[in-house]
């Protein structure tokens, strides 16, 4: 059976930014469950919801906040499974501060950090996760990374054409 992908957000209001995510994972049949649940607001659902992820067939976990961004912090210390944290714009410091959260986490508590609003890497980093233990999506995502050759060949191509 195909793991799926957890991705939690601190509030609603990050979606937008994260769609991009879901829209990725789903592009290379990856089951993703989308939840709100707040590392500060709701500790206590978050400690059950990441407690049952490995039991319920999760491979990894996408985390997305802002400002102070304790969320993928707080998962990855509930959990095993690879957490991959994505620092939301916004705030006073538009992002900046939830990414430094975010890369200095404590010893023992390791969190992949991708860039500010980078929902779509988050997702191929989860899937990249996801394929080391699955042949089909493992090939999927190689036909993928030959695709992005193909379209920077054509890119090429096209701007040497302009250029002639």
């Amino acid at each position: 059976m195909a793991k799926k992908v957890a991705l939690l957000m601190g509030s609603k209001n990050d979606f937008p930014k994260l769609k991009a995510a879901v829209d990725t994972l789903k592009q290379f049949n990856v089951e993703v469950d989308v939840r709100v649940i707040s590392a500060h607001r709701a500790p206590r659902v978050l400690e059950t919801f990441v407690g049952g992820l490995v039991e319920n067939g999760f491979g990894t976990v996408i985390c997305a906040a802002g400002m102070a961004a304790h969320l993928a912090g707080v998962t990855a210390a509930f959990t095993p499974l690879p957490v991959i944290a994505i620092p939301v714009s916004g705030g006073g410091l538009n992002g900046v501060d939830a990414l430094y959260a975010m890369v200095q986490m404590p010893k023992g508590i390791p969190v992949a950090t991708v860039a500010i609003d980078g929902s779509m890497n988050a997702a191929l980093l989860a899937i990249q996760i996801l394929a080391l233990s699955d042949e089909t999506l493992f090939a999927k995502f190689v036909e993928f990374k030959k695709s992005l050759e193909t379209e920077c060949i054509a890119a090429d191509k096209e701007l040497q054409a302009e250029l002639a």
